[in-house]
């Protein structure tokens, strides 16, 4: 199998007092040309943010963002008029099109865990959109959850041509990936799995192209991404 295992250590981290951030891409004040993204895949961040804490109001556009909390309660605004609490869990998709503002904060009184994901679109300038699901993984493992897809048969609805999976893996358990498009990017969010003769871990994720099976040497959590070049 043709493979690229982009390793936990070779990520960008920046600790600025309450964001605790490991960045997969070039990010922000991170830079390494040799880490750009996949396909139209452009930002995967694991973010801890502390008690009372987050990120003000800013603005996007032409950009879907994809949150995801694993850990703690996120409240969302937006100039939309959205103003709702993401719950460990629970995913949101933000489509920013031709631009929107909005904050992130931890309102609470514990550190909150997330991971944030760009994709850029495949249509520019669209009106924005917000769509929020529940669909933690751990409730039905061993299966991939479809999360984000190019129509309206996925639970949330992404202008590309791109899924996103998750899926919790339990020890000596595995599974399929059939590959449909140009990349298949499966990023391990905990835990530990092998994929061919690759093992990996917490952090790491496997870039590849052709159909495969995952093993689980522990639980694990993962996230696939399905992309197109």
């Amino acid at each position: 199998m043709n493979a690229y295992l982009h390793r936990s250590e070779n990520r960008g981290h920046v600790q600025a007092g309450w964001l605790n951030t490991y960045h997969s891409f070039s990010f922000g004040s991170w830079y390494n040309p040799k880490y750009m993204g996949v396909g139209p895949l452009r930002v995967i961040n694991d973010d801890t943010i502390a008690a009372n804490n987050g990120f003000g109001t800013h603005p996007h556009d032409n950009m879907e963002i994809l949150t995801y909390v694993t850990h703690g309660r996120l409240t969302h605004r937006d100039s939309m008029g959205n103003e709702e609490y993401i719950h460990a869990g629970e995913w949101q998709l933000m489509s920013a099109g031709t631009g929107v503002q909005h904050s992130e904060i931890n309102n609470t009184d514990e550190p909150v865990h997330l991971f944030q994901i760009w994709i850029q679109p495949n249509v520019r300038n669209a009106e924005p959109s917000y769509q929020q699901i529940k669909l933690d993984p751990h409730a039905a493992p061993n299966q991939w959850h479809l999360i984000v897809g190019p129509d309206d048969t996925a639970p949330m609805f992404i202008r590309q041509n791109a899924e996103v999976k998750a899926a919790v893996l339990e020890a000596g358990q595995s599974l399929e990936i059939a590959t449909t498009k140009k990349h298949n990017f499966v990023h391990v969010v905990s835990g530990q799995i092998m994929i061919e003769d690759q093992i990996v871990k917490a952090g790491d994720a496997l870039l590849f192209n052709e159909k495969t099976a995952i093993n689980a040497l522990e639980d694990s959590e993962m996230i696939w991404f399905d992309l197109p070049a």
